[in-house]
């Protein structure tokens, strides 16, 4: 019998530590989703901790049970948003398709994040002079280093596959694409025309099937 007892009382306090737990974890992930919108509205250097424990509803004191500073918090925000783009990038490369067709994904995957990454996509565009002074963003650099070479690595491939001009720069053919994806955080809005898929492949077509018609009329650059 006693027995019996101490495993049912056991396997209960089990039970109540990763409810607990959960709770806790949830109500983290709310706070951070809070900061984000706040540091995307505000920016980041003018928003205070304050301010996010109000929006909160908490006491600043609270807000620092969960983290030990904004910048911990803004730091989550975007290293999420980091790890998942690349990881996706990553996948869409491992497929070993055709350049042409990884680069259609990787579009895909960029316009895809404007909604869920919205408030870190505005934060890097806001705050990213900011931040990279700070030793503990060095990855942001390091992020961005990485996410230019997969693209240019995919630009070469099809150019020496002959899928793409030869006479066109990787690395600025890379950043223009680049610009035109994150800038378009400022104009979207979701339940426009277009969602993100939509945009994507209208940006697609742009990209690959030009907007002239006829025959080139622009020539390569001696």
């Amino acid at each position: 019998m006693t027995t019996r007892k101490n495993s049912g009382t056991t396997t209960t306090s089990a039970k109540r530590q990763r409810a607990a737990s959960g709770s806790a974890s949830e109500r983290r992930d709310h706070l951070v989703k809070l900061a984000a919108e706040l540091f995307a509205r505000k920016g980041f250097q003018a928003t205070t901790v304050r301010e996010i424990a109000d929006e909160a509803g908490i006491l600043s004191g609270s807000l620092y049970h969960h983290f030990d500073s904004k910048e911990t918090i803004v730091d989550e925000v975007l290293s999420t948003f980091l790890d998942d783009l690349i990881a996706r990038y990553r996948a869409a490369v491992d497929t070993t398709a055709d350049p042409r067709t990884v680069l259609s994904e990787m579009v895909r995957i960029g316009f895809g994040t404007l909604e869920p990454h919205r408030a870190a996509i505005t934060v890097m565009q806001n705050d990213w002079n900011y931040l990279r002074q700070f030793e503990r963003f060095n990855y942001l650099v390091k992020a961005e280093d990485e996410v230019e070479q997969i693209w240019v690595t995919q630009i070469k491939a099809g150019q020496a596959a002959g899928q793409f001009r030869a006479d066109v720069d990787p690395k600025l053919t890379y950043r223009m694409i680049r610009d035109t994806i994150w800038v378009a955080v400022r104009w979207f809005r979701p339940g426009g025309r277009l969602n993100t898929n939509g945009l994507a492949e209208h940006y697609i077509t742009v990209l690959f099937d030009g907007l002239a018609t006829g025959e080139r009329t622009t020539q390569p650059q001696g």
